[in-house]
């Protein structure tokens, strides 16, 4: 039985753009509409999940209690810790060290920045969670609110995309996407959200 998880990520913070990570940034006045408007219309879930990171994990816990549905905080479902990159933008690390950004952008399983988690070890610990839920919760419709980053390696994953364009994902604030998640781990993208 395949799981059917809906990804969900934050919208816009208060702590602004670059490599927020591990910074426990709280949703804007902006974001909080963001959230409501990707939601609004949609349905069915039975479970809510969300990273304990306050601008996935506020929202989540509103929805949940708007809608009678139980609420679980996966910590391996977290952002990437970007290390000493963390809390500032693309233009400040490019200025400082072009170099090392370039060849994270070209390929971030290969080059880790400075102080940071590993890609790799990322990618193992998010794949890890999604395994624990698909044998947990297969046959089930579940909400993940989350962060770009998880959403990126999921979404790579079920397009078949090589490694190196992982960062070339794009996901928006607020942006919903579909999953079937299979017992292989296989992924597939919906194309409709919650109508998998």
């Amino acid at each position: 039985m395949t799981l059917r998880l809906d990804l969900l990520r934050h919208g816009e913070t208060t702590g602004g753009s670059g490599f927020r990570g591990s910074l426990n940034d709280a949703l804007s006045e902006r974001g909080w509409q963001q959230m409501h408007a990707a939601v609004a219309g949609q349905g069915g879930w039975e479970l809510v999940i969300s990273s304990p990171l306050q601008r996935c994990a506020t929202f989540a816990r509103q929805l949940a209690e708007a809608r009678g549905l139980p609420l679980r905080i996966e910590a391996d479902l977290r952002e990437l810790h970007f290390g000493d990159w963390e809390g500032r933008d693309a233009a400040q690390v490019h200025e400082e060290d072009s170099e090392a950004l370039g060849r994270f952008w070209s390929d971030p399983f290969t080059f880790t920045p400075p102080n940071a988690e590993p890609v790799r070890d990322f990618a193992a610990r998010v794949m890890a969670a999604v395994a624990r839920l698909q044998r947990e919760l297969a046959g089930r419709h579940v909400l993940l609110v989350t962060h770009g980053g998880v959403m990126r390696l999921l979404l790579a994953r079920a397009r078949g995309l090589p490694a190196q364009q992982l960062l070339q994902v794009e996901v928006a604030h607020a942006a919903l996407h579909g999953l079937e998640v299979a017992v292989d781990l296989s992924l597939r993208e919906c194309v409709c959200p919650s109508r998998c």
